[in-house]
């Protein structure tokens, strides 16, 4: 049984962490399917949306804890590997030209925090928590976490959330912004097939340049940013999906992206 299933739904491809009955926890092999699922996704130009969520109760637990052990005194090495492999997708996935919704079904913990922190819009069920979990069992984090959620809900925040492992209810994940939306579970499919269709209708080549911009922000200075918006619009209006937008608001009609 793979460890990720991948579902196309018209534009989009729904990812699922697969292992429930380990709560989702990540494998080499999982994190080895992962990679492949995003790059497929990534590089079909039929997929204008990529949604990942996990199967059963659990969105994910983070890392495999009984694969560590079974590592031994090649802890270790077995962790690299395993982050090496898991930071390609999260890679591929958060630089891919076309948005990513995550669906965070359940509670969330470790490197399914991360995951579950990374997507474009966020929807979290309102049975989910999520917790940093790495220092509980003597490690660090791993898969983004300590650059993306400072970002997201300021230094201070994410000190407590990572260092004293503190749990994070979905509402107060949506007040401090680690997501986009809490709704009840279940609304949370029909709540994130009504935010897939706008995507999937929407200039995924603009998108793409959008959330570029969005990440490469963060660390740059204002004036180089300022270019880079400058080149980065300059490149979209050369796009069919441009065109059509513009010529759509001229002619007082909505624009239809998907082709263009």
């Amino acid at each position: 049984m793979s460890s990720v299933q991948v579902r196309k739904d018209g534009g989009a491809a729904w990812l699922t962490l697969n292992r429930p009955e380990a709560g989702n926890a990540v494998n080499p092999a999982m994190a080895s399917e992962l990679a492949d699922a995003a790059r497929e996704a990534a590089d079909d130009p039929a997929i204008r949306c990529v949604v990942l969520t996990g199967a059963g109760r659990l969105f994910c637990v983070g890392g495999d804890v009984a694969a560590m052990a079974g590592a031994g005194q090649e802890a270790g090495s077995f962790l690299r590997d395993l982050a090496d492999t898991l930071h390609g997708a999260i890679i591929t996935l958060t630089g891919m030209a076309k948005p990513l919704v995550v669906l965070v079904n359940g509670p969330a913990a470790g490197a399914g925090l991360s995951l579950g922190i990374m997507g474009d819009v966020v929807l979290a069920a309102r049975s989910a928590h999520f917790t940093a979990a790495y220092t509980g069992v003597g490690l660090s984090p791993d898969g983004g976490m300590s650059w993306l959620l400072p970002r997201l809900v300021g230094l201070r925040r994410a000190q407590a959330i990572i260092l004293t492992n503190q749990r994070i209810g979905a509402d107060e994940a949506e007040r401090i912004g680690m997501v986009t939306r809490t709704v009840d579970d279940a609304d949370l499919i029909p709540e994130a097939e009504a935010v897939i269709a706008r995507l999937i209708a929407a200039p995924t080549a603009a998108l793409g340049a959008a959330r570029r911009l969005l990440i490469d922000g963060a660390t740059a200075t204002l004036r180089d940013h300022l270019d880079r918006e400058a080149q980065t619009i300059a490149r979209a209006g050369d796009h069919p999906e441009a065109h059509e937008g513009i010529a759509a608001f001229v002619e007082r009609r909505k624009p239809v992206f998907q082709g263009a």
